[in-house]
């Protein structure tokens, strides 16, 4: 079998550090021991976006904020089923995974962050939602950390506690849609987006096309 080469590590702000690895074709990012994401499983990702963008296919001109860039997957499928005047922002907090989708996982990405429609932002996700003024984003895409319950910053609580959630709904155009990425359950959060104010949707996955852990979508929907 062929072994794991260690590429490059990266520090996240606020403490811990990302490993990239690759075998063969095959790539990882890790958090210590623990599994973030992998090329080989990307349909819960893809899922993440088609599933968002369906909700709001009726908007002309679609504003899209994606919280995470990873490897891509998300990304890559919104653009796939978005129009030309869509506009979708990825804010990315970590900058070395911006440049290891311009260098070792180039064609992985396949050339969507030269897409037209895209600008990235390297930054919290939590500045464009807490700047979002005059103009709403149609869908904020969250998939940040392993979710929820995630493992890589203390400071991710905050994105998905109460005031966060509030954040997001005031972020969204009348009718947008909040969708948040998870790799385990959590009924608790399913409860607390209702409370701030959402319409919920809970959606199974599986992290493979077909194969793989299951893996939770919430679809929360702003009414008004």
């Amino acid at each position: 079998m062929i072994p794991w080469e260690l590429l490059d590590t990266a520090n996240i702000p606020g403490g811990g550090a990302l490993k990239l690895k690759r075998r063969g074709t095959e790539f990882s990012i890790m958090l210590g021991d623990n599994e973030l994401m992998n090329s080989r499983l990307s349909g819960s990702e893809q899922a993440l976006a088609t599933l968002a963008c369906e909700r709001i296919a009726a908007c002309p001109t679609p504003r899209l904020l994606i919280g995470g860039l990873g490897m891509g997957f998300t990304l890559r499928a919104a653009l796939a089923v978005l129009g030309p005047q869509a506009r979708v922002t990825v804010a990315e907090l970590v900058p070395a995974v911006v440049a290891w989708a311009r260098g070792p996982m180039a064609e992985l990405h396949d050339g969507s962050l030269d897409d037209a429609r895209v600008s990235i932002a390297v930054t919290d996700v939590t500045q464009p939602i807490q700047t979002a003024r005059a103009k709403k984003w149609d869908a904020i895409l969250l998939d940040v950390d392993n979710g929820p319950d995630g493992l890589t910053r203390a400071a991710n609580d905050g994105l998905y506690s109460r005031a966060g959630l509030l954040a997001a709904r005031e972020a969204l155009s009348p009718g947008g849609v909040l969708a948040v990425w998870s790799a385990h359950e959590a009924p608790r959060f399913t409860q607390s987006l209702r409370k701030a104010g959402f319409a919920v949707e809970e959606v199974r996955v599986r992290a493979g096309r077909g194969r793989g852990a299951r893996h939770v979508i919430w679809m929360a929907k702003r009414n008004s």
